[in-house]
């Protein structure tokens, strides 16, 4: 990799701190501080977020056909989704044990916390939950997968990729076939910078 693009990936990588700092002065503006996964609000907050909160009556009387028709459509992804939850936890649990590849922490990426606010109704909380679990699980399945990638076929793409994983940046280039005799075992093992 050339230093133009090590360049880049620093950039980024600074650029990805910085939001993570933005992202957390919200913390201070909304009042909540986070302890133990815990999300806690001051107590005048959570006041404020349950007076705001939308009964279920109104909700259910305010939904929209389309919606109540396509949510059964919607809910019934959760069963293909712990399907898949479910083989990719134990492919990793076997199988990268076995390549020395890290695990990928399920906590890292699965994350719901939508249920501590108080200004959310039940069924929007079951949304959120669902919502979270899901996109979470997105994010759990990639990150395996670039670490499977990156340990069996570490090589870019010759065409321009929408969305590059965590890892790719390290893959080596397209039509460099001594590079890739090359590097290819030390690739295997380069996992540092997550250990």
């Amino acid at each position: 990799m050339n230093d133009r693009m090590q360049d880049i990936i620093r950039q980024i990588k600074r650029l990805q701190e910085e939001l993570t700092l933005e992202i957390q002065k919200k913390e201070r503006e909304f009042y909540y501080e986070i302890k133990k996964k815990r999300v806690l609000f001051e107590e005048k907050v959570r006041k404020l977020h349950r007076s705001s909160a939308m009964s279920l009556w109104r909700y259910i009387r305010g939904a929209s056909l389309r919606n109540v028709l396509t949510a059964p459509v919607i809910f019934s992804c959760i069963i293909p989704a712990l399907i898949l939850d479910g083989f990719l936890s134990f492919y990793q649990l076997v199988c990268f044990p076995a390549y020395g590849i890290p695990k990928v922490r399920r906590g890292d990426y699965i994350i719901i916390d939508h249920h501590y606010l108080s200004y959310l109704n039940i069924i929007e909380k079951l949304n959120c939950v669902y919502c979270s679990y899901f996109n979470g699980l997105i994010a759990y399945v990639q990150e395996i997968g670039s670490r499977t990638e990156q340990y069996w076929c570490p090589i870019k793409h010759a065409r321009k990729l929408k969305v590059m994983h965590s890892r790719y940046r390290e893959f080596l280039d397209y039509g460099d076939c001594e590079g890739y005799q090359k590097e290819l075992g030390e690739l295997r093992r380069k996992f540092d910078d997550i250990r």
